[in-house]
Parts: C-alpha cells; sequence; structure tokens
C-alpha cells in the first residue's frame, strides 16, 4: 500500500460501501473509490486484519458482505441520560440546547459521533431552534424513574416518598406494575399491599424510592394502560361525588377515566365517583361538562365549585 495518501480512510470507504450494498464487487468499490481492483482487495485485507468480518460471496450476485460479529463503536450514555432521552421522545421534551441537562449531554454526545456532513445541519437545527415545551408535562427525576423502571423489571417491592399537589408527603410500600406515560404525565401503576388495592401515583412527585427485600408477582393478564385510567382517579385525599344529568355512556365523552368511575342511576343520569389531589383541578374540569350536574361530595371539591361558579357570575355580569 505504499504510496497510498489515506489508506485507511478509504479502508473506511469501503466499509461504508460494502456495507450499505451487500453483495458489492470489487470492480465496483474500486470505481468508486477511483483505484484498481487490487487496491480495493487490499482495502478489504485491511478490513479483515482490523478483525471486520468482511466475507466473500460467490456467483453471479457474489462480492463482499459484513458477516456476523461486527459492532459500531459504542455511545457511553448514563442511565439519566438515555432515559432523559426516552422521555423527550415521549413528552416532548426539549432542553436540547443546554449542556448541563440529561438532554443536552446526551444529544451532544450524539451529534459529536456523527460525520461532519451529518452533523452540521443538525448543529444549525439545534442551534437556530426555539422550542415551545409542553407546560403541562411534569418530568420526573430520570434517576428516580430508573429506579422505578427497574424495581418493575426485577418486581421488587418499593417504599416511596411521595408529595401530593398540596404538599403533603407519605411513605407508602406498593408493588410497582409498571411505569405508564400518559398525556406528558408519568404515573407508577402499583399494588397497596396494605390496602389490598391498586393505585396510581406521579413519578415528579416521588422524592426518593427506598428498595425492599420483598418480591412480588404481577398479574398475569396486566394491561398498564387500561389499568391505569380506571384508577387514576382512586387513593387521592379528597373525594369526589358527582351526579351527572346525563347517561353515563353519554357522560364518558366528556368525563375521562382519570376523574372517576361512572356508575348509571337511571336511563337520563349517572354518579361520578373518585377522589382528588387537587380539588381546583376537578372544578375546572367539571366546569366543562355541558349538562346539569351537582356535587354531593366531598367538602373541600363543593367549596371550591361554589367559589369557581361566583366567579364565573361575577365575570359574566361585570360592566362594560
Amino acid at each position: 500500500m505504499a504510496g497510498d495518501p489515506n489508506p485507511t480512510a478509504r479502508a473506511l470507504t469501503a466499509l461504508e460501501l460494502i456495507s450499505a450494498s451487500p453483495g458489492i464487487s470489487a470492480e465496483r468499490i474500486a470505481a468508486r473509490l477511483g483505484v484498481s481492483e487490487r487496491a480495493a482487495r487490499r482495502y478489504v485485507a485491511t478490513l479483515r486484519e482490523a478483525d471486520i468480518p468482511i466475507v466473500s460471496v460467490r456467483g453471479p450476485y457474489g462480492g463482499y458482505r459484513v458477516g456476523r460479529g461486527l459492532r459500531p463503536p459504542p455511545l457511553v450514555f448514563t442511565a439519566a441520560e438515555a432515559l432523559a432521552l426516552v422521555m423527550a421522545v415521549l413528552d416532548g421534551h426539549h432542553d436540547a440546547d443546554d449542556p448541563d441537562q440529561p438532554v443536552g449531554a446526551a444529544l451532544g454526545k450524539i451529534v459529536r459521533s456523527l460525520p461532519e456532513s451529518v452533523a452540521a445541519p443538525v448543529r444549525a437545527v439545534r442551534d437556530v431552534a426555539a422550542p415551545a415545551p409542553d407546560r403541562a408535562a411534569a418530568r420526573p427525576d430520570p434517576s428516580i424513574a430508573t429506579v422505578l423502571v427497574q424495581a418493575c423489571s426485577a418486581r421488587t417491592r418499593v417504599r416511596l416518598a411521595y408529595r401530593s399537589q398540596n404538599g403533603n408527603t407519605w411513605h407508602p410500600e406498593v408493588e410497582p406494575w409498571a411505569v405508564v406515560v400518559r398525556h406528558g404525565r408519568w404515573y407508577l401503576l402499583c399494588h397497596s399491599p396494605s390496602a389490598d388495592a391498586t393505585r396510581a401515583y406521579r413519578v415528579d412527585r416521588v422524592a426518593r424510592v427506598e428498595l425492599l427485600p420483598e418480591t412480588f408477582e404481577p398479574p398475569p393478564d396486566l394491561d398498564a394502560v387500561a389499568e391505569l385510567e380506571a384508577h387514576l382517579a382512586v387513593g387521592w385525599e379528597h373525594a369526589v361525588d358527582v351526579v351527572v344529568r346525563a347517561p353515563a355512556h353519554r357522560a364518558a365523552e366528556w368525563l375521562p377515566r382519570e376523574l372517576g368511575r361512572l356508575e348509571p342511576i337511571d336511563g337520563s343520569s349517572c354518579r361520578l365517583v373518585g377522589s382528588t389531589s387537587d380539588p381546583p383541578w376537578y372544578a375546572g374540569r367539571l366546569a366543562t361538562v355541558p349538562v346539569p350536574f351537582e356535587v354531593l361530595g366531598g367538602p373541600e371539591l363543593r367549596a371550591v365549585v361554589r367559589s369557581l361558579g361566583r366567579r364565573l357570575l361575577d365575570a359574566s355580569t361585570a360592566a362594560p
């Protein structure tokens, strides 16, 4: 290979050609590199000496192929960076311009590993884009989400330090079934052994996770998304009991399952039963229902609904 100005670069280009066109012949490689067939075969030999499995296929459609065992150089991410990338895809999180955040740090590693011809436009988009993140999305600590995902996989019981919307803290012991992302929020779907009931906790409100020695078996036919929908309104501080003047199947069009369980009363009304940690938010959702309803309980929600009703009435009767 004496006199070759850049044999390493040409050998790598040959590898790229073989990877992109399995069965490519030495003649075609030579034509693409602008060298002789003999030189092209030398580059293939160089790749084999580097333990890259280049195999030859005989016949009219034969040529060179990359055999099994070739692996690209690894990109080393921390668990927080890897999970943050997944979170970014799922909930539209945009920290791509902040190298001190997990998403920005991981994206920087990817950009640096790309060929310059590919990296340049990627950097340009990253530098000039003005993302508008979903402000309603609640993004948990990636390290806590990682521990919960691993506990689900290992089927290990955990103790949570959990903080509600109102700042109340408690420490439930649960069997983590699945981590589910729904509408920009991350939830831990789990079973509470002490209450023998299904629970759903927001991962962004988990301050700490303690792994416990006890193991468990999740339900064999678990549909995590459907189960989360059914239990999002269970286990919060403030009870909800609302009569809606519409059949249950119609009310389900306006009241998502996260608000509670709809129970038919008769052909023209139904009852919404659940709980919430945020009565003002819940009252706002009820205000969008286009039929009459009565809030029977609990007292916190009734007080907030009365206050919201007065504010809306005052807004509609204010002098121009």
